[in-house]
């Protein structure tokens, strides 16, 4: 075989490695907790599945780490880099993270054409630091991760290829008109923990958005709900603001609701069909100032009131009908820090067949002591001796549920799959 042929195939096989090779970068729930303490990412050969290697030595930034394995992948994270180092053209995934980077200038961008994800959480980037167009130009960009920085503005313009933007933790106080536009792409916007209120609707910047899937617009300053959200919606996030008040058919233009967070709010009272959605699973609106239930569509497995002001929970309210062929799929309902004196009456297991915990806790029946119900924890399904384990674990119980839901409270996860 001649050199030429010879050269030919390891041209191919080098071709097929950029097209094929994808490494899927995991990452920590930016949300769930205390800010990053991730270790520095450290490549382990022994622990790697086995792949083909480039037929020569891949180009790498002297400040990172590209691994064998995966080289079109390369490690800059936890360096504390001041700047953005020169990147290769054949890279696809960049991560940056956890350094001190204040500017995101064009000059290492300057040959990158395949670079699909780029993380730059954790620094302290400034709006007026980022080159105008510097994003815009990656055509092929489909992740771009800015969270904890110290973002003034949303950061366009940004490439039409994009699915996936997280700005949460910045200073973000307004969005523009034409900041969203030419991005039918979209499936996740997360914007939690900026500065915005009630103003950035007024030039609808979501309605645009046909493929949104994921808004989370938790922690900031709204006062009412978002107006004009497209219909594809799937996930929205809205806990930790000042809403008071759902209007009525506001859910009609966005029935395929999956998941509805709405805890730390204002809500006072909830029209008897404002959750009347075919697909909603998760509906959580603890820590509002309720203090009467509503319907729930037969579709919510998961429901969340505690922490309100409910005196009686009217279980034929929330399921004003039997249909053996159509059933409540409810199987979990937690109602602690309200003011119930009594349990739930055992209708609700009529009504909802499958639900396996009802989560009472302590009510706040008096203003000088909480008081608990009898049973703080029904679980269904159990048998007496598991029962009793679970009454005899009481305490343990409390302690173990009120960390679980600490957790299941937490942001929806930016990078949702």
């Amino acid at each position: 075989m001649g050199i030429l042929s010879q050269l030919l195939i390891l041209h191919l096989l080098w071709a097929a490695l950029v097209l094929c090779q994808y490494e899927d970068y995991d990452f920590e729930d930016e949300y769930g907790g205390e800010p990053d303490h991730q270790l520095p990412y450290y490549f382990n050969p022994n622990s790697q599945v086995e792949a083909p290697r480039f037929p020569f030595p891949v180009e790498c930034a002297k400040e990172c780490f590209c691994p064998p394995a995966f080289p079109l992948s390369m490690y800059c994270d936890h360096r504390q880099l001041k700047t953005i180092p020169n990147i290769p053209s054949h890279v696809q995934q960049l991560y940056l993270q956890n350094n001190n980077i204040e500017a995101v200038p064009a000059g290492p961008f300057t040959n990158v054409t395949f670079v699909r994800e780029i993380n730059l959480s954790y620094n302290k980037i400034k709006f007026h630091m980022i080159d105008h167009g510097v994003f815009a130009k990656l055509s092929n960009l489909v992740q771009l991760h800015l969270q904890h920085n110290e973002l003034e503005e949303f950061p366009f313009p940004l490439p039409s290829s994009l699915e996936r933007l997280l700005l949460g933790f910045n200073r973000i106080s307004r969005l523009p008109g034409n900041a969203l536009e030419g991005l039918p792409n979209m499936t996740t916007l997360d914007l939690c923990s900026n500065l915005l209120d009630d103003s950035v609707f007024k030039e609808k910047p979501f309605s645009n958005m046909k493929n949104l899937m994921q808004l989370n617009l938790c922690n900031n300053k709204l006062e009412t709900m978002p107006p004009d959200l497209p219909s594809s919606l799937r996930h929205l996030s809205l806990e930790n603001n000042s809403i008071s008040h759902i209007p009525e058919n506001y859910f009609r233009r966005l029935p395929h609701i999956i998941a509805l967070r709405m805890s730390y709010n204002n809500l006072q009272n909830i029209a008897h069909n404002t959750f009347n959605l075919p697909n909603l699973l998760e509906l959580n609106l603890g820590h509002n100032k309720l203090k009467q239930v509503f319907y729930i569509p037969r579709s919510l497995q998961h429901l969340y009131i505690e922490g309100n002001e409910i005196e009686n929970i009217n279980v034929t309210v929330m399921c004003p009908t039997l249909d053996p062929l159509n059933i409540n799929q409810l199987t979990y309902i937690r109602v602690d820090q309200n003011k119930l004196t009594s349990p739930i009456s055992t209708y609700a297991f009529f009504c909802f067949p499958l639900i396996r915990t009802i989560y009472y806790g302590e009510q706040n029946v008096t203003v000088s002591r909480p008081t608990q119900l009898r049973t703080p924890v029904f679980r269904r399904f159990l048998t007496p001796e598991e029962f009793q384990e679970a009454e005899d674990n009481q305490e343990t119980l409390n302690q173990e549920t009120e960390e679980d839901h600490e957790a299941e409270d937490s942001y929806f996860h930016p990078y949702y799959r």
